[in-house]
Protein backbone atom coordinates (compact mmCIF):
# COMPACT_ATOMS: atom_id res chain seq x y z
CA UNK A 1 0.00 0.00 0.00
CA UNK A 2 1.66 3.26 -0.91
CA UNK A 3 2.08 6.16 1.60
CA UNK A 4 1.32 8.94 -1.05
CA UNK A 5 -0.57 9.09 -4.58
CA UNK A 6 -0.21 11.78 -7.08
CA UNK A 7 -2.38 15.03 -6.62
CA UNK A 8 -5.80 14.92 -8.39
CA UNK A 9 -5.28 17.21 -11.99
CA UNK A 10 -7.51 19.93 -12.18
CA UNK A 11 -10.32 19.05 -15.50
CA UNK A 12 -8.59 20.54 -18.40
CA UNK A 13 -11.55 19.77 -20.65
CA UNK A 14 -15.38 20.25 -20.20
CA UNK A 15 -17.27 16.77 -19.03
CA UNK A 16 -14.23 14.63 -19.37
CA UNK A 17 -14.22 15.28 -23.27
CA UNK A 18 -10.91 14.97 -25.89
CA UNK A 19 -9.17 18.14 -25.92
CA UNK A 20 -9.08 18.90 -29.74
CA UNK A 21 -5.91 21.23 -30.99
CA UNK A 22 -6.50 20.51 -34.63
CA UNK A 23 -9.93 22.48 -35.70
CA UNK A 24 -9.66 21.63 -39.14
CA UNK A 25 -9.13 17.79 -38.57
CA UNK A 26 -12.09 18.01 -35.76
CA UNK A 27 -14.61 14.76 -36.33
CA UNK A 28 -16.77 14.83 -32.51
CA UNK A 29 -20.41 14.60 -32.58
CA UNK A 30 -20.62 17.46 -29.83
CA UNK A 31 -17.72 20.27 -30.05
CA UNK A 32 -17.36 22.31 -26.08
CA UNK A 33 -15.70 25.51 -26.74
CA UNK A 34 -14.85 28.30 -24.47
CA UNK A 35 -15.81 32.42 -25.99
CA UNK A 36 -14.52 34.20 -22.76
CA UNK A 37 -14.81 37.90 -24.45
CA UNK A 38 -17.32 39.95 -26.26
CA UNK A 39 -17.45 43.70 -27.22
CA UNK A 40 -17.18 45.29 -23.88
CA UNK A 41 -18.92 48.70 -22.91
CA UNK A 42 -15.69 50.27 -21.01
CA UNK A 43 -12.15 49.53 -21.08
CA UNK A 44 -12.70 47.93 -17.54
CA UNK A 45 -15.32 45.02 -18.96
CA UNK A 46 -12.78 43.78 -21.18
CA UNK A 47 -11.72 40.73 -18.50
CA UNK A 48 -14.68 40.89 -16.97
CA UNK A 49 -15.21 38.26 -14.19
CA UNK A 50 -17.79 36.31 -16.59
CA UNK A 51 -14.57 35.69 -18.94
CA UNK A 52 -13.46 33.48 -16.59
CA UNK A 53 -16.55 31.57 -17.14
CA UNK A 54 -15.41 28.71 -19.04
CA UNK A 55 -12.90 28.08 -16.87
CA UNK A 56 -14.69 27.64 -14.05
CA UNK A 57 -17.43 25.16 -15.87
CA UNK A 58 -14.38 22.97 -16.55
CA UNK A 59 -13.02 22.61 -13.41
CA UNK A 60 -16.70 22.22 -11.55
CA UNK A 61 -16.76 19.30 -14.20
CA UNK A 62 -16.93 16.63 -11.31
CA UNK A 63 -19.49 18.59 -9.43
CA UNK A 64 -21.45 18.31 -12.82
CA UNK A 65 -21.23 14.77 -13.89
CA UNK A 66 -19.31 12.28 -11.90
CA UNK A 67 -17.96 10.10 -14.55
CA UNK A 68 -19.25 9.02 -17.85
CA UNK A 69 -20.67 5.56 -16.99
CA UNK A 70 -22.82 6.71 -14.21
CA UNK A 71 -26.14 6.50 -14.33
CA UNK A 72 -27.93 9.91 -14.76
CA UNK A 73 -31.74 10.29 -13.31
CA UNK A 74 -32.27 13.30 -15.77
CA UNK A 75 -31.34 11.62 -18.90
CA UNK A 76 -32.19 7.90 -17.88
CA UNK A 77 -28.86 6.54 -17.81
CA UNK A 78 -25.47 7.33 -18.83
CA UNK A 79 -24.76 11.09 -20.54
CA UNK A 80 -23.50 9.09 -24.01
CA UNK A 81 -26.11 6.25 -23.38
CA UNK A 82 -22.80 3.98 -23.98
CA UNK A 83 -22.91 5.25 -27.55
CA UNK A 84 -19.74 5.34 -30.03
CA UNK A 85 -20.29 9.54 -29.43
CA UNK A 86 -17.42 11.72 -29.81
CA UNK A 87 -17.23 14.93 -27.89
CA UNK A 88 -14.17 17.40 -27.68
CA UNK A 89 -13.21 20.45 -25.98
CA UNK A 90 -11.85 23.00 -28.57
CA UNK A 91 -10.63 25.14 -25.93
CA UNK A 92 -10.97 28.88 -25.79
CA UNK A 93 -11.07 31.56 -28.51
CA UNK A 94 -7.71 33.33 -28.22
CA UNK A 95 -7.78 37.14 -28.06
CA UNK A 96 -5.36 39.02 -28.41
CA UNK A 97 -4.93 42.75 -26.61
CA UNK A 98 -3.30 44.39 -29.00
CA UNK A 99 -6.31 44.30 -31.30
CA UNK A 100 -9.54 43.36 -29.21
CA UNK A 101 -11.97 43.20 -31.29
CA UNK A 102 -10.64 40.03 -33.46
CA UNK A 103 -11.43 37.51 -31.13
CA UNK A 104 -14.98 37.85 -32.50
CA UNK A 105 -13.97 37.30 -35.91
CA UNK A 106 -12.22 34.44 -34.83
CA UNK A 107 -14.89 33.03 -32.57
CA UNK A 108 -17.46 32.97 -35.98
CA UNK A 109 -14.04 31.36 -37.52
CA UNK A 110 -14.28 28.39 -35.11
CA UNK A 111 -17.70 27.74 -34.80
CA UNK A 112 -18.20 27.74 -38.90
CA UNK A 113 -15.03 25.18 -39.11
CA UNK A 114 -17.22 23.34 -35.83
CA UNK A 115 -20.71 23.36 -37.64
CA UNK A 116 -18.74 22.61 -41.09
CA UNK A 117 -17.50 19.18 -39.56
CA UNK A 118 -20.92 17.91 -38.31
CA UNK A 119 -20.53 18.79 -35.16
CA UNK A 120 -22.72 20.48 -32.48
CA UNK A 121 -21.93 23.60 -30.55
CA UNK A 122 -22.18 24.13 -27.30
CA UNK A 123 -20.65 27.27 -26.21
CA UNK A 124 -19.44 28.35 -22.56
CA UNK A 125 -19.05 32.10 -22.11
CA UNK A 126 -18.32 35.24 -21.69
CA UNK A 127 -21.09 37.22 -21.39
CA UNK A 128 -24.37 37.61 -23.31
CA UNK A 129 -22.58 39.09 -26.31
CA UNK A 130 -21.11 36.18 -27.20
CA UNK A 131 -24.03 34.66 -28.62
CA UNK A 132 -23.54 37.24 -31.84
CA UNK A 133 -20.54 35.83 -33.71
CA UNK A 134 -22.34 32.04 -33.24
CA UNK A 135 -24.99 33.06 -34.61
CA UNK A 136 -23.51 35.07 -37.77
CA UNK A 137 -21.67 31.39 -37.84
CA UNK A 138 -25.11 29.42 -38.53
CA UNK A 139 -26.12 31.33 -41.32
CA UNK A 140 -25.89 28.23 -43.38
CA UNK A 141 -28.36 26.66 -40.71
CA UNK A 142 -31.66 28.13 -41.30
CA UNK A 143 -34.02 29.41 -40.52
CA UNK A 144 -33.77 29.32 -36.78
CA UNK A 145 -36.12 29.52 -33.96
CA UNK A 146 -34.20 31.57 -31.55
CA UNK A 147 -34.82 30.54 -27.69
CA UNK A 148 -33.70 32.92 -25.04
CA UNK A 149 -33.65 31.74 -21.40
CA UNK A 150 -33.07 35.53 -19.63
CA UNK A 151 -34.21 37.84 -17.11
CA UNK A 152 -33.39 40.26 -19.74
CA UNK A 153 -34.93 41.78 -22.66
CA UNK A 154 -31.44 42.75 -24.81
CA UNK A 155 -33.07 44.91 -27.57
CA UNK A 156 -30.54 47.76 -26.89
CA UNK A 157 -29.12 49.38 -30.36
CA UNK A 158 -26.00 50.63 -27.97
CA UNK A 159 -24.22 51.90 -25.10
CA UNK A 160 -21.44 53.89 -25.74
CA UNK A 161 -21.29 53.52 -28.97
CA UNK A 162 -21.27 49.85 -28.51
CA UNK A 163 -23.78 47.90 -30.40
CA UNK A 164 -22.75 44.33 -30.24
CA UNK A 165 -22.53 44.67 -26.84
CA UNK A 166 -24.05 42.44 -24.09
CA UNK A 167 -27.14 44.13 -23.86
CA UNK A 168 -27.64 43.85 -27.57
CA UNK A 169 -27.72 40.00 -28.79
CA UNK A 170 -30.80 39.72 -29.50
CA UNK A 171 -31.74 42.80 -31.22
CA UNK A 172 -28.37 42.07 -33.63
CA UNK A 173 -30.21 38.43 -33.86
CA UNK A 174 -33.76 39.82 -35.17
CA UNK A 175 -30.98 41.55 -37.98
CA UNK A 176 -29.70 38.41 -39.70
CA UNK A 177 -31.71 36.81 -42.31
CA UNK A 178 -31.42 33.11 -40.53
CA UNK A 179 -33.25 33.63 -37.78
CA UNK A 180 -36.53 33.64 -37.54
CA UNK A 181 -38.98 33.46 -34.70
CA UNK A 182 -37.37 34.39 -31.53
CA UNK A 183 -38.98 33.13 -28.09
CA UNK A 184 -37.68 35.13 -25.27
CA UNK A 185 -38.44 33.09 -21.86
CA UNK A 186 -38.34 33.87 -18.13
CA UNK A 187 -37.89 37.53 -18.25
CA UNK A 188 -38.45 39.71 -15.14
CA UNK A 189 -37.65 42.65 -13.36
CA UNK A 190 -35.80 45.02 -15.22
CA UNK A 191 -32.62 45.83 -16.88
CA UNK A 192 -31.01 47.81 -19.52
CA UNK A 193 -34.45 47.96 -21.54
CA UNK A 194 -36.28 50.83 -21.89
CA UNK A 195 -39.71 51.33 -23.28
CA UNK A 196 -38.39 51.70 -26.63
CA UNK A 197 -36.60 48.29 -26.74
CA UNK A 198 -40.06 47.08 -25.57
CA UNK A 199 -42.02 48.15 -28.66
CA UNK A 200 -39.25 46.86 -31.06
CA UNK A 201 -39.09 43.50 -29.77
CA UNK A 202 -42.84 43.63 -30.25
CA UNK A 203 -42.49 45.36 -33.51
CA UNK A 204 -40.10 42.10 -34.76
CA UNK A 205 -43.32 39.70 -32.99
CA UNK A 206 -41.03 38.20 -30.26
CA UNK A 207 -42.57 36.50 -28.10
CA UNK A 208 -42.10 37.71 -24.88
CA UNK A 209 -42.57 35.39 -22.10
CA UNK A 210 -42.29 36.22 -18.45
CA UNK A 211 -41.38 33.87 -15.34
CA UNK A 212 -44.29 34.82 -14.06
CA UNK A 213 -46.42 33.10 -16.73
CA UNK A 214 -44.62 29.88 -16.09
CA UNK A 215 -45.21 29.67 -12.83
CA UNK A 216 -48.69 30.18 -13.36
CA UNK A 217 -49.11 28.20 -16.55
CA UNK A 218 -46.37 26.17 -16.82
CA UNK A 219 -43.73 25.66 -19.50
CA UNK A 220 -45.92 23.31 -21.93
CA UNK A 221 -48.26 26.16 -22.93
CA UNK A 222 -44.63 27.61 -24.06
CA UNK A 223 -43.75 24.71 -25.72
CA UNK A 224 -46.70 24.36 -27.76
CA UNK A 225 -46.52 28.53 -28.98
CA UNK A 226 -43.09 26.87 -30.64
CA UNK A 227 -43.62 25.60 -34.23
CA UNK A 228 -42.55 22.13 -34.29
CA UNK A 229 -40.17 20.68 -36.88
CA UNK A 230 -37.96 23.88 -36.75
CA UNK A 231 -34.20 24.15 -35.76
CA UNK A 232 -33.60 25.89 -32.94
CA UNK A 233 -30.84 27.82 -31.09
CA UNK A 234 -30.55 28.09 -27.47
CA UNK A 235 -29.01 31.23 -25.85
CA UNK A 236 -28.97 30.62 -21.81
CA UNK A 237 -28.22 33.83 -19.66
CA UNK A 238 -28.14 32.39 -15.93
CA UNK A 239 -29.68 35.41 -14.35
CA UNK A 240 -32.78 34.05 -15.86
CA UNK A 241 -32.45 31.51 -12.59
CA UNK A 242 -33.81 32.04 -9.36
CA UNK A 243 -30.86 33.33 -7.42
CA UNK A 244 -31.05 29.89 -4.88
CA UNK A 245 -29.92 27.84 -8.40
CA UNK A 246 -27.56 30.73 -9.61
CA UNK A 247 -26.45 33.02 -7.43
CA UNK A 248 -23.25 33.47 -9.15
CA UNK A 249 -24.14 36.56 -11.71
CA UNK A 250 -23.89 40.06 -12.55
CA UNK A 251 -27.84 40.80 -11.62
CA UNK A 252 -29.28 37.95 -9.41
CA UNK A 253 -33.06 38.70 -8.92
CA UNK A 254 -35.97 37.00 -7.48
CA UNK A 255 -38.88 35.93 -9.70
CA UNK A 256 -36.67 33.66 -11.91
CA UNK A 257 -37.09 30.19 -13.90
CA UNK A 258 -36.77 27.21 -11.74
CA UNK A 259 -34.35 24.08 -13.30
CA UNK A 260 -37.04 22.22 -13.91
CA UNK A 261 -38.56 24.36 -16.37
CA UNK A 262 -35.54 25.10 -18.24
CA UNK A 263 -34.94 21.44 -17.97
CA UNK A 264 -38.48 20.53 -19.59
CA UNK A 265 -38.10 23.21 -22.53
CA UNK A 266 -34.58 21.72 -23.41
CA UNK A 267 -36.02 18.12 -23.37
CA UNK A 268 -39.08 19.10 -25.36
CA UNK A 269 -37.62 20.82 -28.18
CA UNK A 270 -34.64 18.23 -28.21
CA UNK A 271 -37.94 16.22 -29.25
CA UNK A 272 -39.94 18.57 -31.40
CA UNK A 273 -37.08 19.77 -34.09
CA UNK A 274 -33.55 20.41 -33.96
CA UNK A 275 -31.61 21.88 -31.18
CA UNK A 276 -28.28 23.25 -33.91
CA UNK A 277 -26.20 24.25 -30.97
CA UNK A 278 -26.13 26.16 -27.23
CA UNK A 279 -24.80 28.65 -25.34
CA UNK A 280 -24.22 29.36 -21.03
CA UNK A 281 -23.06 32.80 -20.31
CA UNK A 282 -22.90 35.45 -17.80
CA UNK A 283 -21.66 33.15 -14.83
CA UNK A 284 -19.69 35.48 -12.67
CA UNK A 285 -17.09 33.02 -10.75
CA UNK A 286 -16.03 35.54 -8.01
CA UNK A 287 -19.39 35.51 -6.65
CA UNK A 288 -20.54 32.10 -7.19
CA UNK A 289 -21.17 30.55 -3.88
CA UNK A 290 -20.14 26.03 -3.94
CA UNK A 291 -20.19 26.06 -7.77
CA UNK A 292 -23.83 26.28 -8.07
CA UNK A 293 -24.43 28.19 -11.16
CA UNK A 294 -21.59 26.36 -13.16
CA UNK A 295 -23.15 23.35 -11.78
CA UNK A 296 -27.07 24.37 -13.02
CA UNK A 297 -25.18 25.66 -16.38
CA UNK A 298 -23.55 22.54 -16.63
CA UNK A 299 -26.83 20.36 -15.65
CA UNK A 300 -28.43 22.03 -18.35
CA UNK A 301 -25.69 21.25 -21.02
CA UNK A 302 -26.00 17.55 -19.74
CA UNK A 303 -29.77 17.75 -20.27
CA UNK A 304 -29.38 18.89 -23.65
CA UNK A 305 -26.53 16.60 -24.80
CA UNK A 306 -28.29 13.74 -23.21
CA UNK A 307 -31.68 14.62 -25.09
CA UNK A 308 -29.73 14.67 -28.32
CA UNK A 309 -28.13 11.39 -27.81
CA UNK A 310 -31.73 9.56 -26.91
CA UNK A 311 -33.30 11.66 -30.03
CA UNK A 312 -30.91 9.89 -32.64
CA UNK A 313 -29.09 13.41 -33.19
CA UNK A 314 -25.65 11.95 -34.21
CA UNK A 315 -24.81 8.94 -36.44
CA UNK A 316 -21.36 7.50 -37.56
CA UNK A 317 -18.78 9.67 -39.24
Amino acid sequence: MPLTIPAKAEHQTFLYSEPCTDLDALRADIAYLGIPYGESYTFGEIASDQSRGALAMRRATGRILRAIERYDFDIGGPLYDNRPIRAVDCGDVYADPRELKEHLARAEQVVRKIVASGAMPVILGGDHSIPIPVLKALDDQGPITLIQIDQHLDWREEINGVTHGLSSPIRRASEMDHIGEIFQIGLHASGSGRQEEFDAARAYGAHLISSYELHERGIQPVLDRIPAGGRYYITVDLDAFEPGIAPGVAAPCAGGMTFMQARSLIHGLVNKGRVVGMDVVEITPATDVNDITCITAGRLIVNLVGAAVRANYFGAK
